[in-house]
This record gives C-alpha cells, sequence and structure tokens, in this order.
C-alpha cells in the first residue's frame, strides 16, 4: 500500500475528545457572541418592534439548513466539514466556491468579533478608551487593541484542542448567564409596552425592512455559529449523534435568549430615544447605555466586562474552525500542503491558524465597523448554504450506501425549502451589497484556476459542467437583486411582491439543476474509501485486544 498523502495522514491526528456537551457549548458560544451586543439595536432600528419576527425568521431559516449539514456532517466526521460537502457531491468548482463562501464569511468573523469588543470598550470611563472609536469605525489605538485581541485568540487555539474546549465551555457558560441576566433585570427595570406599537406601529417599515434585518442586522451573523461543531466533527467523540444534537439545540437555546434581549431592549428604550423614529436610534454600547439610563450601573459594568468575553470567545471559536476549514479546503486540493499539516502532539492545524491570522489582520484594517462587517459576512454566509441543501439530495443519490446516523424522511421537503430560504435572504439583504459580495466570491476563482486549469481537459470538463449551476445561480441572483423592487434596493424592474416569488422559484429550478449535475467524483470516491477502511479499523480493534481462550 502506498502511503497516504501528508495531508490525509495528518487527518488522523486529531483527537476525537468532544462530547455533545462541548460541541453544544462550541455552537452555542458562537451564535452569543458580539450579535448580542449590537443586534438587538441593528434589528430595531431597521424594523422596529417587528425585530422580534426577524430573530424568529432568522432561526427558522438556520433551522432548516442546519438540518440539511447534520446529515451531512454525520456522513461525513472530517475536520472542517462545511467546506468539503461540496467537494463530494460536484467537485472542485462547485466545491471550491462553496469552500470559499463559507471561509470568507467566517474568518472575516474574528475580526468582527474583536472589533465589537473595542467598540464596547470605547464608552469605558477612560480617557484613551474613548478614542477608541469615532462613532462610525475603529481608530488607529482601537485597531492597534483589536490586533492583540486576535493574536490571543489564535493563542488560545495553539496548544492543544483540550485546552480550548475547557477555555471555551467556562466561557460559554458566562456567555449564556450574562445575556439571560440582563433580559431579565431590564425588563424588571423598565418595561414600556407603547413602544411595540408607538413610532409607526409594530412594522413601521414595513415587512420588507424585516426580511432585510434578517440578512445585514446581524441575526445571519449570529446564528452562521451553528456550523461549528460542523467544522469540529473530526474531533468529536460519537459525530453521528452528538452533531445534529449540538447544531438543533444551540440554535433553539439562542433563539429564546435572543427573543429576550429583543423584548428587553424595544421596552426599555427612553421616549427621547425614538424622538426620530426607530431608525434614528443611536448608541455606542447598546445594552450597556441602557442599563445605565435605568440606575443599573451594575448591569452597565457586567456588560462592558462581558462585551470583553463574548466577542472574545466566538472569535477563539472562529480561529479554532477556520484552521480546520482552511485544513479542508488543502485536502480539497486548493492550497499549498503545508496548510493540511496537524501537529501530532497538540493535535492542532498550525500552519492553517497562521494564515488565518494573517486574513483576520487584512480584514481588520480594511473593515474597522461591526456593521460593515456584519453585513459582509451575513451576504456571504447565505452563499455557502446553497450548497448545502443541494448536496444532502445529490448524495442520498450518487452514495446510498454511505451510512448515515442521521437521515430525514422529510429531506426531500426540507431540502427544497432551505435552498428558497438561503436565495430570499440572499436578495433581501438588498442591491447593491448583494452584488458586491457576489463579486467577492469571484475574486477567489483565479486560485481555483491555479490548481485546476492545469489538469487536461478530459479531467477537467466533468468538473465545469457540475459547477456550471453554481456559477449560473450567482450571476442570475445578481441580476435579480439589480432588477428587483426597490424596497430592496432594485431598480424597479420587479415590483413586490412578484420579486420574492421569482426568487423562489428560481431557487427551486437551480436546486433541481444542482442535484440533477452531481457525480460520482474522485472526491467522493476516495472518501467514501477512507471512511469504509476507519470503519474497518474500528470494527477490528475489539477483536484485537479480545483475551485468546487457553
Amino acid at each position: 500500500m502506498s502511503a497516504p498523502e501528508p495531508s490525509q495522514a495528518s487527518h488522523h491526528n486529531y483527537r476525537r475528545t468532544l462530547g455533545t456537551i462541548s460541541l453544544t457549548a462550541v455552537g452555542l458560544g458562537s451564535i452569543i457572541g458580539s450579535g448580542w451586543l449590537f443586534g438587538a439595536e441593528r434589528a430595531a432600528k431597521l424594523a422596529g418592534p417587528a425585530a422580534l419576527l426577524a430573530w424568529v425568521i432568522g432561526a427558522a431559516v438556520a433551522l432548516v439548513i442546519a438540518l440539511t449539514y447534520s446529515e451531512l456532517g454525520s456522513m461525513f466526521p472530517k475536520a472542517g466539514g462545511m467546506v468539503r460537502y461540496g467537494q463530494y457531491s460536484h467537485g472542485s468548482l462547485a466545491g471550491y466556491l462553496a469552500a470559499w463562501a463559507n471561509w470568507i464569511a467566517i474568518v472575516s468573523v474574528i475580526p468582527g468579533e474583536a472589533t465589537a469588543s473595542v467598540q464596547y470598550m470605547s464608552s469605558w470611563s477612560f480617557g484613551w478608551a474613548h478614542g477608541l472609536y469615532d462613532g462610525e469605525k475603529l481608530t488607529g489605538s482601537g485597531v492597534a487593541l483589536a490586533s492583540v485581541l486576535l493574536v490571543v485568540y489564535f493563542v488560545l487555539n495553539w496548544f492543544a484542542i483540550t485546552l480550548f474546549a475547557k477555555t471555551n465551555t467556562a466561557i460559554t457558560v458566562f456567555k449564556v448567564v450574562v445575556p439571560t441576566l440582563t433580559a431579565g433585570a431590564l425588563l424588571l427595570a423598565h418595561f414600556d409596552s407603547h413602544n411595540l406599537t408607538a413610532r409607526g406601529g409594530f412594522a413601521p417599515h414595513g415587512w420588507n425592512a424585516v426580511f432585510t434585518a434578517v440578512a445585514t442586522s446581524g441575526i445571519v451573523w449570529a446564528y452562521n455559529g451553528f456550523q461549528s461543531p460542523l467544522n469540529l466533527a473530526a474531533e468529536a467523540k460519537t459525530p453521528g449523534k452528538s452533531l445534529p444534537k449540538a447544531v438543533i439545540s444551540s440554535i433553539l437555546i439562542a433563539l429564546v435568549i435572543y427573543l429576550a434581549l429583543q423584548t428587553a431592549f424595544l421596552g426599555a428604550l427612553p421616549h427621547d430615544a425614538l424622538a426620530h423614529g426607530w431608525s434614528g436610534i443611536g448608541y455606542k454600547s447598546p445594552l450597556a447605555d441602557l442599563a445605565t439610563a435605568w440606575g443599573l450601573n451594575w448591569l452597565a459594568l457586567l456588560l462592558y466586562s462581558d462585551a470583553f468575553i463574548s466577542p472574545s470567545g466566538t472569535g477563539m471559536i472562529y480561529a479554532a474552525t477556520t484552521s480546520r476549514m482552511i485544513h479542508g479546503v488543502q485536502e480539497n486540493g486548493h492550497l499549498p500542503t503545508i496548510f493540511g499539516r496537524v501537529d501530532p502532539k497538540t493535535g492542532v492545524p498550525r500552519p492553517a491558524l497562521l494564515l488565518n491570522l494573517f486574513i483576520a489582520f487584512l480584514f481588520l484594517a480594511v473593515f474597522r465597523g461591526w456593521g460593515s462587517l456584519a453585513s459582509i459576512v451575513s451576504v456571504a454566509t447565505v452563499i455557502s448554504y446553497v450548497t448545502g441543501p443541494v448536496a444532502v439530495m445529490a448524495l442520498r443519490r450518487l452514495a446510498p450506501e454511505l451510512p448515515r446516523p442521521v437521515r430525514l424522511r422529510a429531506m426531500p421537503v426540507i431540502a427544497p425549502v432551505a435552498m428558497v430560504f438561503g436565495s430570499l435572504v440572499l436578495y433581501w439583504a438588498r442591491w447593491p451589497l448583494t452584488g458586491k459580495v457576489i463579486l467577492l466570491m469571484a475574486a477567489g476563482l483565479p486560485i481555483w484556476a491555479w490548481y485546476e486549469l492545469r489538469k487536461p481537459w478530459e479531467v477537467l470538463k466533468p468538473h465545469l459542467k457540475a459547477g456550471a449551476w453554481m456559477i449560473a445561480y450567482l450571476l442570475v441572483m445578481a441580476g435579480v437583486s439589480w432588477a428587483g423592487s426597490k424596497a430592496y434596493g432594485g431598480r424597479g424592474y420587479l415590483p413586490e411582491p412578484l420579486d420574492l416569488v421569482v426568487v423562489a422559484l428560481l431557487g427551486l429550478a437551480f436546486y433541481y439543476w444542482g442535484v440533477r449535475s452531481a457525480w460520482a467524483n474522485p472526491s467522493l470516491a476516495q472518501v467514501t474509501a477512507e471512511l469504509t477502511a476507519e470503519r474497518a479499523a474500528e470494527s477490528a480493534e475489539p477483536t484485537e485486544g479480545a483475551a485468546v481462550p487457553a
């Protein structure tokens, strides 16, 4: 037998030490990051009291999409799972586009969390803190401090996955307790029910504003954390059981917390804060400022400390998951071999960690405000979602023999619904943001071309054919967003609600095209062989260790 490729050999250096509780803490810790500090205010500015529905809609979208990825994660318990599934079902082009979108969406969260911490710190009473944020973006000193936080996130991931798990579980407990305590304290301190109907009613800016809030206010940013357990699948003790439990429970627990926070925020707003309507709300540190306004100084102090801990915990998690994603992209054949190396002593992919740290620095230098990062992350996230529904049904056709610890009978219905939801959220993000992020997706194609175009045409052709639906989907969605209703930033050629009907139908059309385009490519054959060998080795272990009868 030939020696395994370095990247494949290093895959076995991961340690399966994460149980259901640890994985749930990873998911919940990813969802409850900076989103809870700023999401309530940003959603209220866009949608008014109807922001409550935006959180519910966002959770529904995340849950439906997460169900498709739960089956995929249980099938392929591999490091960086989210960047692999499209490769297994459609080959290199569609797989690379999905991986690029997913990686961009996740790696940009890391500087976003550091930015959130520093932005909250700018409200501290110390003179030096006031110079960290100018009201729109971080200043030079703010960027420097955020850079230090980035280094801390990566240092905590440098040594071992067990250190990461212990640190994260402790931080997650704190992250759940503080938001819950904040919601309860604000509700008890002051709740003005008139705020829910004042200034234009429950949905003062219309229902399209509610949908836009789902896409761009940080709601998708927050719920995107459900995928973190899937990216750590190679380190899960029993991935078939623990992954779906961790993914689904983290979304549902977070929904309850976010609804409580949004309700408390809406009711605690003083009348003068709404003098210029919901869009006129403006706080540097929204929840802490409200706590101070109602005399809850102890809560404000707690929030200022948690504003450092919560985003830092999420940044630490994403530093871990993105390094596994880079490992996955390397094993897909689109990065140098060094990024697939896993330290045999610690089980940590250190070269991948360093690459992500460098990229995080770049994002921090270009996008210095939490709001701008939240919008970009959210749209890139939605683009990365569309391969899950397509891949899960395509693989049922291509590889029906592969074990599926999680197999939902309703998946033939769930998958197309998930594709429609993802397409709608992408459209809700509004033109020109949709066009800009789709252009960012195209920016990654030269890397794919460097590795793939040197291959013979006979080898490359099926990958291009299977990935054509993904290219067409991005171009068509950009065109529809441009031509769509003015409520979503378009030119108005597609009026409401016709635009939403068109987007939903296009989502279905591309879903069926994508499922039919899948093919039994070499990556699928390779991973099938690996999984078969792993199962054979696991089943042989008890026999090898059994006592020999006398």
